[in-house]
């Protein structure tokens, strides 16, 4: 039976911040809520038991005090006393325990809905629901500052990055050579082997899908299904508890895993979902943000309503005090005390959306993470649309910000599996100038991918015609239907050696094409390794073999796949000309050329007529004399110049190279028409040389400078 101290037997401490935090032998407690009557702090024992202890000092909505005797480790929750109006938004519900918003520790799931609903009936007219949702829902748990060093951030300039997208369960839960208890954990990801691979490989930065606390939404729930991805959070400071290998200890596990990482030059970055949370809909349970202050979390209409701009239920209101503080506390948590490199945004036109209305990118909440002297220096990733027909806004927000470039990914797909003329396609292989050089931003502020965690792996974009999200249990309704993809031939596996060339060919063919693009390339973890899911674009529901890193694949095409992954990564690293943090503007160089020129097949440079043709060839120079890309110290770091080659036809085709004003000579020194991109004729090609392409298939030539200063190989 819960017990009620007097006052008391309770320190006023102070308002901020807010969350709970151990000192002065006690623990101090902060909640905010500015719609209470009176706020119950609860404490769980072991045995499930709860007391309850009123919180009676109130700062600026913020319910505080100090609690003597309470330790580290402690369970706990709080109880709303105030309006239940769903009619205005207000859902107070004093028989629902709340999870705290600032907990760093989450413990337990929902496991009975009907409990943690708030309602009876009807979610928007029914009464009050009186059933009690302790020993249903989840606890925060109080934690001890600290913890093992994160190591030193390895401050990556953007321009060097490569962005390798990864599950933190799903990279490790089959490597054979990681303790069986470590895989799918932190410390999987932390451990030598899976370190050794990442490092191999080349990226320099681990973009980690949500590792926030999140829950199964309650479609999920009353389907009997659970979230893998976990784009569905509860709690933005506290770790994902199930990737600990020991429960409890996933704050400690997780700034371990940000040490190995940062010990091999990796940074990390989190993908983050400020737009939505699990509590979804009206019809969903209360669990946290619903029951402190919803008008003040979430987006409602003027009608009190909640709004939903995510297609996931609910979402946050942007341009609510209460959230901005919240999501920029959260960000210097992670960053200060997590050792975190940078977010990627979810959703992010929802943040520049306050009160639901017209995008705007000098919004409050934009600005606030921006501004801030903490987190404007963090790598700032933008995925720039929401769920609304007017929420794709690639290239509309600010100066500092990155973009997920959708644009790109869509480029590279149509020109590949031949649609023609190459104008769009130009634009993406130089940095997205059309997107990206008109508001102070840098061509690697583009975040260029042709694959992500949501849709086609690179193995199943050339191996489906159409989705098959069949064991989804959502009858193939859900994921997009605007794959750009091509199956070559057959639908899914298919013994035919032609076909099994082209798709692997065509696979080297985008993957090559990403990383010799100016901007910053992003991989998906297990393109390189031939990584299929049975053509399931939405595998978001597939905690199972279908989502996770095959690392011992059947395929014969994975090995020489990952070889020709490792070829391209440490060429690009290799030659600064490729990945340039400037615009090309046509500017005159030492050579007395441009420094960009596209040519046609016949040699000749593209005039404006040849922009509007249809073409499937193109060929692009690069200068490297005259590169902008800069060393650690500042200084600039010329290179050789580049011809580079993507020949899309469905037959070979003949090119012929540029003049001596371009190149004495050329070198092949990557080709898509062989199984690990070593040219099929290595042998240095005179100007004006004539040469074939084999059809589908991309070659990148070398023409080196003739300056005597030394330059590493590029492979």
């Amino acid at each position: 039976m819960a017990t009620r101290p007097s006052a008391d037997h309770v320190l006023a401490g102070r308002p901020f911040p807010l969350g709970a935090h151990p000192e002065a032998g006690g623990v101090r407690f902060a909640i905010t809520s500015a719609v209470a009557d009176a706020v119950e702090l609860c404490l769980i024992d072991a045995d499930g038991s709860e007391r309850r202890i009123a919180l009676t000092e109130r700062t600026f909505g913020v319910w505080h005090g100090l609690v003597p005797g309470v330790t580290p480790g402690q369970r706990y929750g709080y109880r709303i006393h105030g309006p239940y109006d769903p009619a205005r938004g207000l859902r107070c519900n004093p028989h629902k325990l709340l999870v705290d918003p600032y907990a760093r520790q989450i413990t337990g799931g929902l496991t009975d809905l009907g409990a943690a609903q708030g309602f009876t009936g009807d979610p928007e007219r029914g009464p009050m629901s009186t059933v009690d949702s302790l020993g249903s829902v989840p606890l925060s748990v109080v934690s001890s500052p600290g913890g093992p060093d994160t190591g030193t951030n390895p401050e990556v300039p953007f321009e060097e990055a490569v962005v390798y997208e990864l599950h933190v369960k799903g990279f490790t839960q089959q490597h054979p050579f990681i303790p069986e208890a470590l895989r799918g954990t932190y410390l999987g990801l932390a451990h030598p082997v899976a370190i050794e691979y990442l490092t191999r490989l080349g990226v320099t930065s681990v973009e980690l899908l949500p590792v926030h606390s999140f829950l199964d939404e309650p479609s999920l729930v009353r389907a009997g299904r659970h979230n893998y991805w976990g784009y569905s959070p509860l709690g933005f400071f506290a770790p994902h508890a199930a990737y600990a290998s020991e429960p409890g200890h996933e704050v400690e596990e997780f700034r371990l895993m940000v040490a190995a990482l940062h010990a091999a030059g990796i940074e990390v970055i989190l993908d983050v979902v400020f737009n939505h949370t699990c509590e979804g809909g009206p019809d969903g349970p209360t669990l946290s943000f619903r029951g402190l202050n919803a008008p003040v979390y979430y987006l409602h209409t003027e009608r009190g309503h909640m709004a939903d701009i995510t297609g996931c239920g609910n979402t946050l209101e942007a341009g609510s005090p209460t959230v901005v503080r919240l999501v920029t506390d959260s960000l210097r948590y992670w960053t200060q005390e997590m050792g975190v490199d940078g977010f990627r945004f979810d959703l992010a036109s929802t943040l520049g959306r306050p009160r639901g209305g017209a995008f705007d990118p000098a919004s409050t909440l934009l600005t606030a993470i921006t501004t801030d002297p903490v987190l404007s220096r963090c790598k700032l990733i933008a995925e720039p649309w929401d769920a609304t027909g007017e929420g794709y806004r690639v290239g509309g927000f600010g100066a500092q910000w990155a973009e997920w470039n959708g644009r790109y990914r869509d480029t590279i797909r149509d020109f590949w599996r031949g649609a023609t003329g190459v104008r769009d396609l130009a634009y993406r292989l130089s940095g997205s100038s059309d997107l990206y050089d008109h508001n102070l931003r840098r061509p690697w502020q583009s975040i260029n991918f042709v694959t992500a965690h949501d849709g086609f792996t690179l193995r199943d974009l050339v191996s489906y015609n159409e989705k098959h999200n069949e064991p989804n249990g959502e009858e193939n309704r859900d994921g997009t239907n605007d794959n750009r993809s091509w199956n070559h031939g057959a639908e899914g596996d298919t013994a035919d050696p032609a076909i099994r060339d082209l798709r692997t060919r065509q696979a080297r063919n985008m993957f090559a094409t990403l990383l010799l693009s100016t901007g910053t390339p992003m991989l998906t973890a297990g393109d390189e390794f031939w990584r299929t899911q049975g053509g399931n674009n939405n595998a978001y529901c597939l905690d199972d073999e279908t989502s996770w890193f095959d690392w011992t694949p059947d395929a014969p095409e994975a090995e020489a796949m990952l070889a020709f992954a490792r070829r391209v990564v440490r060429l690009r690293a290799n030659s600064p000309a490729l990945r340039q943090p400037e615009f090309f503007e046509g500017r005159t160089t030492p050579t007395g050329k441009p420094d960009l020129v596209w040519f046609r097949p016949d040699g000749e440079e593209f005039g404006e007529s040849d922009w509007f043709e249809d073409r499937h060839t193109l060929g692009m120079w690069i200068d490297g004399s005259n590169s902008q890309a800069r060393n650690r110290e500042g200084a600039l770091v010329p290179d050789h110049s580049w011809l580079l080659w993507l020949h899309a036809g469905d037959a070979p085709g003949e090119v012929v190279l540029p003049g001596r004003e371009y190149g004495e000579t050329f070198k092949p020194t990557l080709d898509t028409s062989t199984a690990d991109g070593s040219p099929a004729n290595p042998g240095p090609l005179e100007a004006k040389s004539r040469l074939t392409l084999q059809s589908r298939s991309l070659l990148l030539l070398r023409a080196p400078r003739l300056a005597a200063e030394p330059h590493p190989e590029p492979y």
